[in-house]
């Protein structure tokens, strides 16, 4: 079973820190809070990345998150439910959550285990299109009593962590979204921009890709949390000016998400406002292939689908080649100095999971070149390959980001090298990250050739994470889906599987580590660099803890201003 324990480490210091710097609930003010890629909605179910997640969990709560060091500890749980106090059954078939009493929602209302069950059914619903993984393998989730939620597993689960942990899978009010169940979920203005918390926090004003007003939750358990009456949060920018925000004029408490060249926030700390905090979790920087055809020629509802393999990168050979011509030491030597670390592996942590791949990690265009030559795809005169009378052109997006668009720059000139001819594109991030499925610049969309961007799991178990590249998470018209490269392999999804039903620590990592095998070596999802979480936070604001494992807001409740 996973390493538990009931409180964070760093998290109780912090609260006696707070409770001594407390004068009580919102007696400090206002904190200004910079989420450049601006969330485009605050119901996490329905949310296509961190840039939603993050500030949705200062309103809605799991039954249990995880802490700066990838432990689990309770939040609306009164504990961890484990084998041993007869919380999950031996079988491994089910696990039984017990509430903490007297929790409230914002409105006043009370939570009980109905509203558990309720959000259950309204991810468990294929019409809502939920964007997480975790309720699969869900047999059912029934209320035994106002407060005891029992959650059955159609098959025995090793790890039963899943559903209702983490910021990405919180508990969400029956009574608000009784009426946006199935195909009405998407279009819930009221209660995806406003929803009833349990958290420290509640939204007042919601401005879609732009700012965020919050006030402290009157009903919050805490009776003398959170010390900030009010939360600002803008969104919009990029990551430089976020940081200049924080780091030098001091205009803001807290920036997120910071891919900065590590001289550019250096010379930055250097203003005496605030400071950097790295946090590693499990993030790591990818290149993704479109396995699918994402021609604009074909029927809407066609593109990007199974039905058409991709005319190029359908072959091994061509994926193997383009990713034997990257250097990933150097893009993590130009991207983010001490900030990363080049790496191989789909996992690259904790140590139980990670393979410890470096394979990849020495650039080869010789042999690029070769396999290339090997697929059929002969040098041009112009120096671009052809094959069948088609060049060999690649559209490759990310995010309108210095970073990434650096990264672009230099693959695409090693990509020319080999003989790929290359066309670049940025998407401002609130709109590739974004939540609308008919938008044609998502990344779940993927209507591009190659796309990179940046993923990762929550806690320290990475059973779900692997899960989300399984067949049955293919994106489908309409519906987001997490595997976004269309990648299917039986091979694979049979290994899942068997993951699904171990719960020994040790055969897990096992199984992960041949799962990551199976997938870099598809080069369908190819690592670049393994990043920390990268913030800024002002030299004024007591209580934070980075945390790379699941919201780094996570404890906005313990935060206070220093006098």
């Amino acid at each position: 079973m996973l390493r538990l324990k009931s409180l964070l480490a760093g998290g109780m210091v912090a609260t006696l820190a707070a409770s001594s710097a407390f004068a009580g609930r919102g007696t400090d003010g206002a904190v200004k809070i910079l989420n450049w890629q601006a969330p485009s909605m605050m119901n996490s179910y329905l949310a296509q990345g961190d840039k939603e997640t993050i500030p949705a969990s200062l309103v809605l709560e799991p039954l249990a998150g995880y802490d700066e060091n990838g432990e689990l500890f309770p939040r609306l749980a009164a504990e961890i439910p484990t084998v041993e106090n007869g919380g999950v059954a031996k079988d491994l078939k089910s696990i039984t959550w017990k509430l903490r009493p007297g929790l409230k929602w914002s409105d006043g209302s009370p939570v009980t285990s109905k509203d558990v069950v309720f959000t259950a059914n309204y991810c468990m619903d294929p019409k809502v299109g939920c964007s997480t993984a975790r309720f699969q393998g869900v047999d059912k989730v029934e209320a035994l009593d106002d407060l005891t939620v029992k959650v059955t597993f159609k098959e025995p689960t090793g790890v039963p962590y899943t559903l209702f942990v983490g910021k990405a899978s919180p508990i969400i009010q029956a009574n608000q979204f009784a009426d946006c169940l199935g195909a009405k979920a998407q279009t819930c203005t009221e209660a995806n921009f406003y929803p009833v918390g349990t958290g420290p926090f509640v939204v007042t004003s919601f401005k879609p890709n732009d700012a965020i007003q919050l006030k402290a939750n009157p009903n919050y358990r805490d009776p003398n949390k959170p010390a900030f009456a009010e939360v600002d949060i803008k969104g919009g920018g990029d990551a430089l000016g976020a940081a200049r925000a924080v780091l030098q004029t001091g205009e803001y408490d807290y920036a997120i998400n910071l891919q900065l060249a590590p001289d550019v926030l250096s010379e930055m700390e250097k203003g005496d406002k605030g400071k950097v905090a790295v946090a590693f979790g499990a993030q790591v920087e990818f290149l993704f292939m479109n396995l699918t055809d994402p021609s604009p020629s074909l029927p809407p509802e066609e593109r990007s689908t199974a039905k058409h393999p991709h005319p190029i990168l359908s072959d091994v050979r061509v994926r193997k080649a383009l990713s034997m011509a990257l250097d990933r030491v150097r893009l993590s030597e130009i991207g983010y100095g001490s900030m990363g670390k080049p790496t191989c592996d789909f996992v690259p942590a904790p140590p139980t999971f990670a393979a410890g791949s470096t394979g990849c990690l020495e650039q080869d265009i010789p042999d690029a070149k070769r396999l290339l030559d090997e697929a059929g795809w002969k040098q041009g005169p112009d120096g671009i390959r052809e094959k069948d009378g088609e060049k060999l052109n690649l559209t490759f997006v990310t995010t309108t980001n210095a970073v990434r668009n650096q990264f672009q720059a230099i693959i695409k000139q090693w990509w020319h090298e080999i003989g790929v001819e290359v066309e670049l594109k940025s998407v401002d991030a609130s709109v590739f990250f974004g939540s609308d499925p008919s938008n044609p610049e998502t990344y779940t969309n993927f209507y591009a050739d190659a796309q990179m961007w940046a993923d990762y799991f929550d806690g320290t178990d990475p059973g779900a994470y692997v899960e989300a590249y399984t067949c049955s998470r293919v994106p489908q018209p309409g519906s987001p889906g997490t595997n976004t490269p269309r990648y299917c392999d039986t091979n694979y999804d049979a290994l899942v599987t068997e993951l699904g039903k171990t719960a020994d620590i040790q055969k897990r990592g096992e199984i992960v580590k041949k799962l990551d095998t199976i997938l870099t070596d598809s080069y369908a999802i190819m690592p670049l660099v393994w990043r920390g979480v990268v913030s800024a936070i002002s030299n004024t604001l007591g209580g934070t803890i980075p945390n790379a494992w699941d919201s780094e807001l996570g404890n906005a409740q313990d935060w206070y201003r220093k006098k």
